[in-house]
């Protein structure tokens, strides 16, 4: 495997409290006093004003911008307004830090990540989801330049969020799976550390799956640094692979057929237990190991119909069809569908 690529955050902070060490870090990684924010209406308010805060106390100017999805026109915007910045810093969720990665990638200047919630694993990976007109398409852009990552914030933003997050690092074991099968069938590129990295660290988390609570910094640094672990996997392997496959073709699918989807990581654990049952792992585990976080386990705990689980079952193949997995190229039947998730009681 060739690292000379491989692009990795330079710092990473990690912690309670941690938000108030921003300011050291733009002075040691930055070259100017000229930033765009990023951020949302309400992560402002958690976290973005306190930021603002601590930067113009050190003489930083700061240009803010509020997106509120992570669209084509909101990166423009972002791009636009950042042409001339130093650094572009995201304080938000996962929408506002996959437009602030497009945005920092477009006007290759660096990105200084600083999440409000640990949903899923794009925190430092190379990826960013955009949604246009007819889908969401996963773009590779820059790794972020840093990371502060402050468990306190973190561990009050609601605890779903978190059980997603962990959730979103679990299916990596399915990912591998398939991975792996792509590598003997088709013989797609594979990388064995990124593999490993990747299912390290689902299986740590497997095994701290008791610790993970509610409103609990010690938690929401548990997982933090799962997903932080993942998105370095996705750096080695330059793809996705490592952390995505036919689990989240399903998720995918459930966003354009559900009216109300649920959070990724949430879905990405539902069909990581049914996938598991195709692949012949042991997928009662996986739900146990759910259940334990208070992550959503069935249909019902979704908040999305019967109908719907079925529907993704058979359409998710036909999602990013170059990525081969479990799914083949033919998909499940109907019947196929309704039979994994009875069985695997996602549906009742």
């Amino acid at each position: 495997m060739d690292f000379r690529n491989v692009q990795l955050p330079r710092e990473i902070h990690t912690g309670p409290g941690v938000i108030v060490e921003i300011g050291d870090v733009c002075d040691n990684l930055l070259s100017g006093k000229d930033i765009t924010l990023v951020t949302g209406n309400t992560t402002k308010k958690i976290a973005g004003n306190q930021v603002i805060e601590i930067l113009e106390e050190k003489k930083y100017n700061i240009s803010v911008i509020i997106v509120s999805s992570a669209t084509d026109d909101s990166v423009e915007q972002v791009t636009n307004l950042s042409k001339n910045s130093d650094a572009i810093l995201a304080v938000g969720g996962g929408k506002v830090n996959d437009v602030a990665k497009v945005a920092s990638t477009n006007n290759n200047i660096p990105l200084i990540t600083i999440p409000t919630t640990a949903a899923h694993d794009g925190l430092v990976s190379p990826r960013a989801s955009i949604k246009n007109d007819h889908d969401n398409v996963s773009k590779e852009v820059n790794a972020p330049f840093a990371l502060v990552a402050d468990t306190q914030i973190i561990s009050n933003a609601p605890y779903k969020f978190t059980a997603s997050g962990f959730a979103d690092i679990i299916s990596n074991l399915t990912a591998v799976e398939d991975w792996k099968l792509a590598y003997k069938l088709i013989n797609e590129p594979f990388s064995d550390s990124a593999a490993a990295l990747s299912l390290m660290t689902a299986n740590l988390l497997i095994e701290q799956a008791n610790n993970i609570r509610p409103r609990h910094p010690e938690s929401a640094g548990i997982v933090v640094k799962g997903l932080i672990s993942s998105g370095m996997a996705i750096s080695i392997a330059r793809s996705s692979r490592p952390a995505s496959g036919s689990e989240h073709k399903f998720s995918h699918a459930l966003d354009k057929i559900a009216p109300k989807p649920a959070l990724h990581g949430e879905q990405c654990g539902v069909g990581t237990i049914m996938m598991m049952y195709l692949q012949g792992g042991d997928w009662k585990k996986v739900k146990s190991v759910l259940k334990e976080v208070n992550a959503p386990t069935t249909a019902k705990e979704l908040k999305i119909k019967d109908e719907y689980i079925i529907e993704a079952l058979t359409q998710a193949h036909n999602i990013r069809k170059g990525r081969y997995t479990i799914l083949g190229d033919r998909g499940l039947t109907e019947e196929a569908a309704l039979n994994i998730a009875l069985k695997t009681g996602v549906i009742k």
